[in-house]
């Protein structure tokens, strides 16, 4: 049986979600942990919440180490001009040595909209933004002058410097869950990440009933059929919210069942749940890389050691 992407399924790599550190030494060791135990990318959300800034934590962390590479899941394109943004990037592909991954969502989190006063606006015109914002950053990545002029964003005779130093540009990652993003990210995206959907602007229950393996199933059939030939090219991507390594993988999945309020079979089917011993999970990940294409597999901070076996097992297989 093929996997979802292709006859050769995508070698497997794995990063962690990390977000802050009392102070720099901790930061930098959680780094340089990550590369020893042979994980491939360190990423940070991009909240106003208790986190550091991504993009001077991610030098850090890319000062660190040597074959970390590092990105947003996701910067919020609402949050920072596309242009400013865009720059911020290349800069930091120049001085990573071509590590960074550029990833970019139309925003979602209410609370962060409400404390910072940037207008919180209906879904529509955020993916509308988002979507011009992604051509602006495109073209800033792209050799020679650029000009762009949209609804949200006009861009003159801008020759963007420095160039990055991946060629043609840094791989972009869309992370999205309602079907227009995932078009979008079908069509332009190198990883796509499937997330909840959060038209609700929490984590809450109605985007615990759209992490369903049902769910994603139709979510990963959305980016199919946007993508066309253009699916095979694409790395699958998911962020693991709901992990326990353990022996006792039952009682654990009916925790977690009990703590976000389903039945246990959601949990134990759902591709953002990653609960039992490292024997199973490799299994698990091996039988959603063959259903929904998923290589591409990053988890929290607090599983980083926990995990690792996981990793060692299958990183690049």
């Amino acid at each position: 049986m093929s996997s979802a992407n292709s006859s050769v399924p995508r070698p497997f790599r794995f990063g962690v979600q990390v977000s802050g550190a009392p102070d720099r030494a901790g930061w930098v060791e959680i780094g340089r942990r990550l590369e020893d135990l042979g994980y491939a990318t360190a990423t940070m959300p991009d909240h106003f919440t208790d986190q550091l800034a991504p993009v001077p934590a991610l030098q850090a962390i890319a000062d660190a180490t040597t074959t970390l590479r590092v990105g947003a899941l996701v910067f919020d394109n609402d949050y920072k001009h596309p242009l400013v943004l865009a720059k911020e990037m290349a800069t930091l592909d120049v001085l990573s040595d071509g590590r960074v991954e550029i990833g970019l969502g139309a925003g979602w989190m209410r609370t962060d909209y409400e404390q910072s006063g940037i207008p919180y606006d209906a879904p529509g015109v955020r993916v509308d933004r988002f979507e011009e914002g992604l051509q602006v950053i495109e073209g800033c990545l792209a050799p020679g002058a650029f000009s762009f002029s949209g609804e949200h964003y006009t861009i003159t005779d801008h020759d963007a410097k420095p160039d990055p130093v991946q060629t043609p540009r840094p791989p972009i990652l869309i992370g999205g869950g309602g079907p227009r993003v995932l078009r979008i990210a079908a069509r332009r995206a190198d990883i796509v990440g499937i997330n909840a959907t959060l038209t609700a602007g929490a984590v809450g229950p109605d985007a615990i009933a759209t992490m369903t393996a049902e769910a994603v199933d139709s979510k990963v059939g959305t980016v199919r059929d946007a993508a066309g030939d253009r699916f095979a090219d694409i790395e699958m991507n998911i962020r693991a919210f709901l992990v326990q390594v353990t022996d006792d993988a039952a009682a654990a999945a009916q925790g977690i069942a009990d703590m976000v309020g389903v039945d246990r079979t959601m949990i134990e089917a759902s591709p953002f749940a990653l609960v039992g011993p490292p024997s199973k999970l490799v299994d698990d990940l091996r039988e959603r890389r063959e259903r929904w294409g998923f290589s591409y597999v990053i988890v929290g901070p607090d599983e980083m050691e926990s995990f690792a076996p996981v990793v060692a097992e299958l990183a690049g297989t």
